[in-house]
C-alpha cells in the first residue's frame, strides 16, 4: 500500500479523536472527577497526535527526488517522537490534576452516566488502536504503530479512570479517582519513554533487529559453502518502512564481470525474499587483491 493510502487511517484516528473529546469532556462535567479531566486531557493531546500522523504520512508520501533520493521516510521518526513526547505531557497534566485533588478531594456526581460515556469512548478508542496497530505492522509504518500504542495509552487511562470512579462512588473514599489516574500517569510514562527512544534511534540509523541480521548472514554463509566466496563491509539501517542493506562481496580474481554479476543479483534476490522492503547494495571486489580489504570500514584509509 502506497504512503498516500495510508493516510486514511490517519484520518480515521483524527475522527476518533474528535467524538472521543466531546465524550470525555462531557463525562467530566457530569461527574466532576478529576480522573475524567484528565482523560479527556489526554484525548486533546491524540488529536494532535492524529494531526501529527497525517502530516508524517503526506510527507513520507512524497517521491523520492535530487534532494531527496532516499524518499521521505524518516518523516516517521520525528512524528512518532512527537507522539512520545506528547504522552509524557499527558502523563505529567494528569499527575499534576491528581496530586491537587489528592490534596483536596471532591465528591463526584451523576456518576452512571458520566462513566456510561466515557466507556463509549474507550471503546472507539480501542477500536481504532486495533485497526490502527494492524495496518501499522502490516505496512511497517512506525506512525501508524505509535498512534496505536497512544490510543491504547488513553483505553488503559479511561479504564483506570472508570475502575476509581467507580470504587470511589460505591465507597465514598473520594481520594481513589486521583489516586487511580496517578497511578495511571506512571504507566503511561514508561509508553512514551519506548517511543521517544525508538524514534531517536531511528533517526541516528539504527540496524535492522538482530533477526533480520542473522537472515543475512545465514545467507551469507550458503553462498560461502558453495561458491568459496567471501563477504566483509555488512551495514544496515532502518529508516521509517524501508530497510537498507550494503556489503561487499570478494570472488575469485579471475571471475568475469558477468559472472561476479550473476551471483550479486542472486544474493541481492535471497535477501529481498527473507526481508520486506529492503533495498540492498553490493560491491564486488577481488579475494586475492590485498586493496579488497582495505575498505572494510566507513572512513577509507588515505593511502589506498
Amino acid at each position: 500500500m502506497e504512503k498516500r493510502e495510508l493516510r486514511r487511517f490517519a484520518w480515521l484516528s483524527l475522527a476518533a479523536a474528535i467524538l472521543t473529546i466531546g465524550l470525555k469532556l462531557a463525562a467530566y462535567l457530569l461527574t466532576g472527577s478529576i480522573g475524567m479531566l484528565s482523560d479527556a486531557l489526554e484525548s486533546l493531546v491524540n488529536l494532535v497526535a492524529a494531526i501529527v500522523a497525517l502530516v508524517a504520512l503526506t510527507v513520507a508520501a512524497r517521491p523520492p527526488g535530487e534532494e531527496h533520493a532516499y524518499r521521505h521516510d524518516k518523516g516517521e521518526y520525528f512524528a512518532s517522537g512527537v507522539e512520545g513526547g506528547l504522552i509524557l505531557i499527558a502523563a505529567y497534566s494528569i499527575g499534576s490534576a491528581a496530586i491537587g485533588r489528592l490534596i483536596d478531594p471532591q465528591p463526584l456526581e451523576q456518576v452512571g452516566l458520566g462513566i456510561g460515556l466515557s466507556v463509549i469512548a474507550t471503546v472507539i478508542n480501542l477500536g481504532v488502536a486495533r485497526v490502527l496497530l494492524r495496518a501499522g505492522r502490516r505496512y511497517r509504518s512506525i506512525v501508524l504503530e505509535a498512534d496505536a500504542q497512544h490510543l491504547m495509552s488513553d483505553v488503559w487511562t479511561s479504564f483506570g479512570v472508570v475502575a476509581g470512579v467507580l470504587v470511589g462512588a460505591a465507597t465514598g473514599i473520594l481520594w481513589l479517582d486521583p489516586l487511580i489516574a496517578l497511578l495511571v500517569a506512571v504507566q503511561i510514562v514508561w509508553a512514551g519513554v519506548r517511543l521517544v527512544q525508538r524514534s531517536a534511534l531511528g533517526l541516528m540509523d539504527s540496524a535492522l533487529p538482530a533477526d533480520a541480521r542473522q537472515i543475512v548472514h545465514d545467507i551469507f554463509e550458503g553462498y560461502r559453502i558453495r561458491q568459496g566466496i567471501a563477504f566483509h563491509a555488512l551495514r544496515t539501517r532502518q529508516s521509517g518502512s524501508r530497510s537498507f542493506i550494503s556489503f561487499h562481496v570478494l570472488v575469485p580474481g579471475d571471475w568475469s564481470v558477468r559472472r561476479g554479476h550473476r551471483l550479486l543479483e542472486a544474493i541481492e534476490h535471497d535477501i529481498r525474499c527473507e526481508i520486506d522492503g529492503v533495498t540492498v547494495f553490493t560491491h564486488l571486489e577481488p579475494i586475492d587483491d590485498p586493496a579488497s580489504f582495505q575498505d572494510v570500514g566507513l572512513e577509507r584509509p588515505e593511502n589506498t
